[in-house]
This record gives structure tokens, C-alpha cells and sequence, in this order.
């Protein structure tokens, strides 16, 4: 997932972003459910554990904009029981589009009370937009085929870990 850059931050900028982005990193660990616990995935972001549909899934948190406009970038594969979480502050109309991501997922747009509004399979590097086809405050990307394989389907409903929920 992606969005057009801006102009280059400065090395304050930069610095502060940092700061801010750990204490919101240990925010989420504070607020883990209890004996959920807290880990970090190798790019640095919060982690939780997540059923969904007959699996647990391990999510990467990406719930600033930062974070949510690198989303899956750059990389080349990613374990088979684990994906990214998107938390927005609010239930609304969301389009992904797969701008330099490079391996292809499954998205399932959840609304704020975690129901599968819908579930559409994103090819690497497409630029036309997923919509989430109703409002949504959560996508979750999984490798592609994941969602079927876990039998998960729209209208089901998940638990959003306490973790990964919108304030």
C-alpha cells in the first residue's frame, strides 16, 4: 500500500518522527491484553496475535501515517502466519492500491466493531485502488490465499486485539 511522497523531512523532523514512533510502539505494549504481550516485527513496528477465521495470524501495527502509507513495501516475502493490521481513527470508505509491494496479499477491510466487510485479492505493484466496498476502520493484508485457507469470509466477525485498536 502507498501514497505520493512529500517534500524530505529534516533531521529534527526525522528525529522527533523517531521519538514519537517509540513511545507510541511502547503505547501499544502497555495496552496489550493481558498476557498478550508485545513484539516487534524486524521493521521496527508493535506486533500482535490475531485469530482469524481457523488461524492465528501475527499482525505488524501500522497505525500512524507513516507507517500505513509504507505498509507492506520493499519486501520480499513474508511468513505464511503473518501480515499487517492498519488501525484508522475512524469507520470510513478505504482504497489500498499495491504501488511497490512486491509479493501479492489478501486485504480484508473490518468495520470499527471488527465485521469482515469485504475481502479482495491485491496483485504486486497494481496501482488501481481496492475499495473496501463499505465502511471500514481496520484492513488486515495476509499473503494471498491466506483469507481462504483460514476460512475466514464477510460478515464473520474478529476480535481486534486490545493492542491494535483505534483510540
Amino acid at each position: 500500500m502507498g501514497f505520493t511522497a512529500h517534500s524530505q523531512p529534516t533531521p529534527e523532523e526525522i528525529f522527533v518522527k523517531m521519538f514519537l514512533k517509540s513511545v507510541l510502539a511502547a503505547a501499544f505494549c502497555v495496552l496489550a491484553a493481558l498476557g498478550a504481550g508485545c513484539d516487534y516485527s524486524p521493521a521496527g513496528l508493535p506486533m500482535v496475535s490475531m485469530q482469524i477465521g481457523k488461524q492465528v495470524f501475527h499482525l505488524e501495527v501500522a497505525a500512524t501515517s507513516e507507517t500505513m502509507e509504507r505498509g507492506l513495501m520493499q519486501r520480499d516475502s513474508m511468513p505464511s502466519d503473518h501480515g499487517m493490521i492498519f488501525v484508522f481513527p475512524d469507520e470510513q470508505e478505504r482504497q489500498f492500491w499495491m504501488k511497490n509491494t512486491r509479493i501479492p496479499l489478501d486485504i480484508l477491510f473490518l468495520s470499527s466493531r471488527g465485521k469482515v466487510v469485504s475481502i479482495h485479492q491485491m496483485i504486486p505493484y497494481d496501482r488501481d485502488l481496492t475499495p473496501s466496498d463499505g465502511a471500514a476502520q481496520y484492513a488486515i493484508e495476509l499473503n494471498n490465499g491466506a483469507a481462504a485457507a483460514a476460512g475466514v469470509k464477510p460478515g464473520d466477525i474478529l476480535q481486534i486485539p486490545a493492542a491494535a485498536t483505534a483510540k
